[in-house]
């Protein structure tokens, strides 16, 4: 079957999509990448992202931006199966979060959790012609967890080794990392959302440069500036990193509002970059350190997302991590940037088939479940 996953994730940079070949079913799916491409948002529409992405946004915002994404997602998977002649027959669209709590709090009188991720499946199906399946999140919530990280499925599908620990590293816009001990089992696994991935770096980027950059290439800016390890230790304390996992994170936590206190210290704005880039880095060291390292061997350190391509953040995480065996999901016939949207074409292909697509040892749900919404395309 051939599937498409599309992916805009929480740094709000755009629009990426993969098609992927999958056959078989279970752990026993076989997984070829056939094409992938990335197309960054409208500056209007990222601008429009980010002002429903708070708590004092408009109901008629959010109802035009669900189906205008709807349309772009369209655009851009179109625009990929032209250029490459390919017809596809599923899509998994995960949608752009604009709020996310995964840890249930008192509301109303009632103890929830709760995510929105916009995008409509309605008319992405209509667009393309082909089943879609998207809202991925809330069926795990439903059951209990976290509705995140989601990767781990994935992670444990490509990853894991008989004889090899390994942890598989995302670094979008929040971190995630999957802890995968040699032999294990789905339950066997430790997955979480880190913190920071490249949320507070890039935001950062944009403040410096009003606009005109969006994320750090090359760390050019970081390796301008100088990081105050004396303020990551201060942000270390923040009891996110001690919680036990499973744990989720979102720009509920790394939005604006944590900017606006890094720069409250009055530090040079390349200083911060450099400092947040550290602390990114630091975030993940200190909670492998704390959560899998106890529980397992660390033999390989597998890294995917645009983090991957910042060498100030690898090098950071090389120097917190020394003795560690460093590859990238490329070593293993993945784009670091194309990983994301390949998973929810894989989640779709599962939930398509009615089959199980959660990892509750990740997400903490009570039990596995088959995540997703079908939106059915043009019937013939």
């Amino acid at each position: 079957m051939l599937v498409a996953g599309i992916m805009s994730g929480t740094s709000l940079n755009g629009i990426d999509v993969a098609v992927v070949k999958l056959s078989g079913r279970g752990w026993k799916l076989k997984v070829e990448p056939v094409a992938f491409a990335a197309s960054p948002y409208p500056k209007a529409v990222r601008s429009a992202l980010l002002a429903v992405s708070n708590a004092n946004c408009h109901t008629g915002e959010i109802a035009r931006l669900n189906v205008l994404l709807a349309e772009l997602y369209a655009d851009a998977t179109n625009t990929l199966c032209t250029q490459h002649s390919l017809k596809l027959d599923l899509v998994g669209c995960h949608g752009q979060t604009i709020f996310h709590q995964g840890q249930a709090a008192r509301y109303l009188g009632r103890k929830i959790a709760a995510t929105l991720q916009i995008g409509d499946g309605c008319h992405l199906a209509e667009r393309l012609g082909v089943p879609v399946i998207s809202d991925f999140r809330q069926r795990d919530m439903a059951a209990g967890g976290h509705g995140a990280p989601l990767a781990p499925y994935f992670d444990y599908l490509l990853f894991r080794h008989p004889q090899r620990g390994r942890i598989a590293l995302n670094l979008g816009g929040i971190g995630n990392l999957t802890a995968i001990p040699p032999g294990a089992l789905p339950a066997d696994v430790i997955a979480f959302d880190t913190g920071p991935g490249n949320m507070v770096i890039d935001q950062l980027v944009a403040r410096h440069t009003e606009g005109r950059l969006l994320y750090d290439r090359d760390a050019l800016l970081g390796r301008q500036g100088h990081a105050h390890l004396e303020l990551v230790d201060q942000f270390l304390k923040d009891r996110y990193y001690r919680r036990q996992p499973p744990k989720s994170a979102g720009r509920e936590q790394y939005g604006a509002a944590f900017v606006e206190r890094l720069m409250a210290t009055g530090l040079p704005m390349l200083d911060l970059i450099a400092t947040a880039t550290a602390l990114t880095a630091a975030t993940v060291a200190v909670q492998i350190d704390r959560f899998a390292r106890p529980l397992m061997p660390i033999d390989d350190l597998i890294v995917g997302g645009g983090g991957a391509r910042n060498p100030l953040l690898m090098a950071y995480l090389e120097g917190f991590l020394p003795g560690t065996v460093f590859t990238t999901t490329a070593d293993y016939g993945f784009g670091a940037d194309a990983k994301e949207a390949i998973f929810f074409a894989v989640l779709a292909y599962e939930r398509f088939y009615g089959r199980v697509n959660n990892l509750p040892a990740a997400t903490g749900a009570r039990r596995p479940v088959s995540m997703g919404k079908l939106s059915m395309g043009k019937l013939s």
